[in-house]
């Protein structure tokens, strides 16, 4: 391609996409290269046997573990990256989470910026993608200068009776922080109908605050941005020196294509972000670019995370579930003096997609009795900060594929954490007459595989001897190469990255229009 762009951005999701969007007033000539396609719009979309058993959307790569044991990872390549498929639960980490802190297994590092840095771009982020919430409820909340843009989903009322049992033993439960494009004074004209298929499904009618609809999107009605889809971006290469990305090479439907920008900016998710980086090998960077120090593919994360269901006989025909979070947990109680972390509730379950993630329990029931257990199920997931650790890592094996050796560290919070939420279960209305034996709580942990929270793998901070990337997230060793999506994370939080993603590529952002400037 002969075109030359001021900036060129590898990737169109929480980190790219946003990114794409702060850019695209500027005039700036922007490219983005999308490794998928437009998410196709089609009745699937809703359709939780296609998303969950037959995995419609996920991408048919082969990833590789610790042992040499191929995987398919749970990951989707469209345009919009991750956010087409999240939650859209958009929480801002703990102003504590930037600093160091202890945890039960370890400690995660201290952030090279503070809350206070990054505060004005989450404000900014919650604006740009909708976000409903409500200040004040949740006692771990961080300062904000101003309150949320859109009122708080309103919970349906078997999580609302939820909600009073727990603050009722006490508890501080919340309106989860949620973009969705919904309008409850308004129905007629919501673009969200609040339907049961957002968690975990692409929206079907362009609701849901991804990255593709509320980025993406708006970039391209400016002149100066192009989006180049089906574009799998194989390597960087650099000029004689090693300082400075020339050339971003690419298969575009099949055939090479090379471009040329002023900035590359590398937003392809940690574990494809860390893989890009390692196989842009050259004379000047012998172990991958930018990795002078070791540290590009190292110290992935993707969340100690539980989902579970309580189950009882009173029936729960929620539609929209994710409305609720506690974090009383959070950092900690009086009987254990380290960090657990947030519940939260998951989109609801239906039957087909117990066979899609629970094969086990698929085959002991009929699907009668599981359309039973969904009708009678509260959904909750838990989510606990795993740890960077230097030997939990991307590498390439020979053929240029994906290996990714992850050992679980600090387990026991999340083990406490469970052992609290269902010790209140048990005394509220979920207890009496369990479809399942008296507490017993079906349980399913997320395996390595379900890579939504990945993080880590390319770090900024202050010591190019420690991390990757400066505080503006440019590499320490190439003056034109920066990184936006959640690989730069030096440690996770406990809470959803896509807001923390979002808020930094703002920032990033204006980095680069100072740049350029």
């Amino acid at each position: 391609m002969a075109d030359e762009y001021d900036v060129i951005i590898v990737g169109s999701g929480a980190g790219g996409g946003t990114l794409a969007h702060r850019l695209a007033p500027s005039g700036r000539r922007v490219l983005i290269l999308e490794r998928g396609d437009w998410l196709p719009r089609e009745i699937e979309n809703w359709d939780a046997t296609a998303v969950f058993v037959d995995n419609r959307y996920v991408s048919a790569d082969t990833w590789y573990d610790g042992d040499g044991k191929p995987f398919q990872p749970q990951i989707h390549y469209y345009v919009g990256g991750a956010t087409k498929f999240y939650g859209a639960a958009l929480y801002r980490l703990r102003e504590r989470d930037f600093g160091e802190l202890r945890h039960h297994g370890g400690v995660s590092p201290a952030w090279p910026i503070g809350y206070d840095e990054l505060e004005p771009y989450y404000t900014q982020a919650e604006d740009l993608y909708q976000v409903h919430g409500v200040r004040g409820e949740d006692p771990t909340e961080p300062p904000a200068s101003g309150p949320y843009p859109h009122p708080p989903v309103s919970h349906e009322p078997r999580i609302q009776q939820l909600a009073d049992d727990f603050a009722r033993v006490g508890l501080h439960p919340f309106h989860a922080p949620s973009g969705i494009m919904l309008d409850e004074t308004h129905p007629e004209t919501s673009a969200c109908i609040r339907c049961a298929t957002c968690d975990g499904f692409p929206c079907l009618v362009h609701a849901k605050s991804d990255a593709d609809v509320i980025a993406v999107r708006p970039a391209l009605r400016h002149d100066n941005v192009t989006l180049v889809r089906n574009a799998a971006v194989r390597r960087l290469e650099t000029d004689p020196s090693g300082r400075t990305v020339t050339t971003v090479v690419a298969d575009v439907a099949g055939s090479e294509q090379r471009f040329t920008g002023s900035v590359v900016v590398v937003a392809a998710g940690a574990a494809n972000s860390a893989k890009l980086l390692l196989a842009s090998a050259n004379d000047r960077h012998p172990n991958g670019l930018a990795n002078g120090s070791d540290q590009v593919g190292r110290n992935y994360m993707f969340h100690n995370s539980r989902a579970f269901l309580a189950v009882s006989t009173e029936k729960n025909d929620t539609r929209f579930q994710k409305t609720l979070g506690v974090n009383d947990y959070y950092f900690g109680d009086a009987d254990f003096a380290y960090p657990m972390g947030n519940v939260q509730m998951v989109g609801k379950s239906s039957a087909p997609m117990y066979r899609g993630e629970k094969p086990a329990l698929a085959r002991l029931a009929p699907m009668m009795a599981l359309d039973e257990v969904a009708e009678h199920a509260v959904d909750f997931w838990l989510s606990v900060e795993d740890l960077p650790d230097p030997d939990n890592r991307v590498t390439l094996r020979p053929g240029g594929d994906i290996a990714l050796d992850y050992t679980p560290n600090n387990r026991e919070p999340l083990e406490q954490l469970y052992r609290r939420v269902t010790g209140h279960l048990s005394h509220l209305g979920l207890h009496p007459h369990h479809l399942i034996p008296r507490d017993v709580y079906m349980k399913n942990d997320v395996p390595v595989a379900g890579c939504a929270h990945q993080a880590g793998t390319v770090r900024f901070g202050t010591d190019a001897a420690t991390s990757v990337l400066d505080r503006d997230c440019k590499a320490h060793e190439l003056d034109n190469l920066y990184v936006v999506d959640t690989s730069i994370f030096p440690s996770i939080g406990a809470v959803n990255p896509a807001l923390t993603a979002m808020a930094n590529a703002l920032r990033v952002g204006d980095h680069l229009l100072a740049r350029f400037a």
